[in-house]
Parts: structure tokens; C-alpha cells; sequence
């Protein structure tokens, strides 16, 4: 089942109960416990939520204007978009630096593709980056996806990663948007983070995208919170929707660096 059938589902049972009384709400709290954890939310964050849905749901006062079952319903929606934060606008202008973080895997380098297409569809010209000089085909794959997109494209393979950024920026300085494709590692580690914090000082990102992959996990906040200390996440980018994958790990790398879903 997945994240948002779980939660209709879960609201459906209170909201076709005869009575809603203390115990009806703690059977929604417990159901809403039940979806979130399958779904891969982080277990700390769910008890946060569910506590949250619970509490208001039993001492907040309704609008005479709306029945109890839309008020429940209403408490659940706004917990989840105070979690998730409103609609996340991207910027359409010039003179962006935009680094992308993410671990091997997740589909960063495509990703950065399809960003560059979105920015262009915009009016933008935009150029790239190839910063990750550990993964071998790192430099190649993302040069192709430059060329069937069309925008620019810098690259070093025998140069380290913060002195990439200054040769790129002065190789792409007639471009609207340039996007930083910075290294991944199986985990984050030291070595990454002492590397992308050098990355940061000489690009100066006006943004930072996270990647993460819809099946993630339990491991996304804690993933998210050490990306974060490196870099201010401007917003999560989620991939492989399309998957098995259930999502659930997006919520707390949303949670744990204080950012929104901007694009999946």
C-alpha cells in the first residue's frame, strides 16, 4: 500500500466511525503509526507526528462550520504540510549556483540533466559541472547527458574538486544557471564532507539540492542531517518514484534539513 492509500485509508475508518471519542483517535494515531513506518518514516519522527495529530485532534477546538470527521481530517493535512512545507517555487533567474548532493546511486547526474532541461524550458542558459573525479564514468556520463540536453559543459578529470568549481565558473561565467555535480560515496564519510565543504567555499551555491532515492529508507534523516552540515538543502529532489520504492524516506530528509520536496 502506498503512503497516501495508507493515510486515506487510515482517515476513512474515523471518519465512518458512529462515535469519535478518545478512542477512536488513538485507533487513527495507531493506524497513522502503522502507514508511516511502512512507508519507511523515520520511527522518532513518526511518534512526533502521530503525537501531534493526537493531541490536537483531542484538545483543539472545531469550527462550528465543519463537522468533527473534517476537522480530523483537516489536523492530519496540516501536520503533514508543516512537515513537507508549502509549494516550493523555484527560482527562474539569472546568476544561480546550484549544488547537487546525493549518494552513488540515487541518480544525481541525471538528475542534474533534467534540471538543466528545466531551467532552459525557463528562457535560461545554463551550463555544468562534472565534479566528482572518484567515479570513473562520472565525467563521460554526464558530458553525453550535457549534449542530448544541450547546455554547456566543464570538466577536469586530473584536477581536484574545489579548483574544478573556479575553472568551471570562469570557463561558464556567460551562463544563467551553473549546476555544481559534486562526488557521492557509497556512505557519507569524512573524506566527502571535508571535500564538498572546500567545494562550497570556492563555488558559493545560491542553492543546494539534495538527491535521495524514493527507497531510501530509515537512513534518510540521518543522511540529510550530515549533507546539511555541509551545505545549506535548499529543497530534497526525489527519484526512482516510478519504482517499488515507497517514498517515506523523503519526509525525514525533508525533516531533518529543514527544507521542502522541490522536485521529483
Amino acid at each position: 500500500m502506498d503512503f497516501g492509500q495508507g493515510i486515506r485509508k487510515a482517515l476513512a475508518k474515523i471518519t465512518g466511525a458512529a462515535i469519535i471519542d478518545e478512542a477512536a483517535v488513538k485507533e487513527l494515531v495507531k493506524e497513522l503509526q502503522r502507514v508511516l513506518i511502512t512507508n519507511d518514516v523515520e520511527i522518532k519522527l513518526v511518534k512526533e507526528i502521530t503525537h501531534k495529530i493526537g493531541e490536537k485532534a483531542l484538545s483543539e477546538k472545531k469550527s462550528q462550520s465543519i463537522a468533527i470527521r473534517e476537522h480530523i481530517a483537516k489536523i492530519v493535512y496540516d501536520e503533514l504540510v508543516a512537515l513537507l512545507g508549502e509549494k516550493f517555487e523555484p527560482k527562474i533567474e539569472k546568476n544561480q549556483r546550484i549544488m547537487m548532493l546525493g549518494l552513488y546511486g540515487v541518480g544525481k547526474t541525471s538528475t542534474v540533466a533534467k534540471l538543466a532541461k528545466f531551467y532552459q524550458k525557463h528562457g535560461l542558459h545554463v551550463g555544468v559541472i562534472c565534479g566528482d573525479v572518484h567515479r570513473p564514468a562520472a565525467f563521460e556520463q554526464l558530458k553525453q547527458l550535457s549534449e542530448q540536453v544541450k547546455c554547456d559543459f566543464y570538466g577536469n578529470k586530473n584536477q581536484r574538486a574545489e579548483l574544478i568549481a573556479i575553472e568551471g565558473l570562469d570557463k561558464l561565467q556567460h551562463c544563467d544557471v551553473v549546476i555544481y555535480d559534486s562526488a557521492g560515496r557509497n556512505a557519507f564519510d569524512g573524506e566527502l564532507a571535508s571535500e564538498l565543504k572546500k567545494v562550497v567555499e570556492k563555488f558559493h551555491p545560491t542553492d543546494s539540492f539534495l538527491v535521495v532515492s524514493a527507497d531510501i529508507g530509515q537512513v534518510a534523516g540521518r543522511q540529510a542531517e550530515e549533507f546539511s552540515k555541509v551545505a545549506p538543502i535548499s529543497g530534497v529532489i526525489i527519484t526512482k518514484m516510478d519504482g517499488s520504492g515507497k517514498g517515506g524516506g523523503a519526509l525525514s530528509s525533508v525533516n531533518a534539513s529543514k527544507s521542502r520536496v522541490a522536485f521529483i
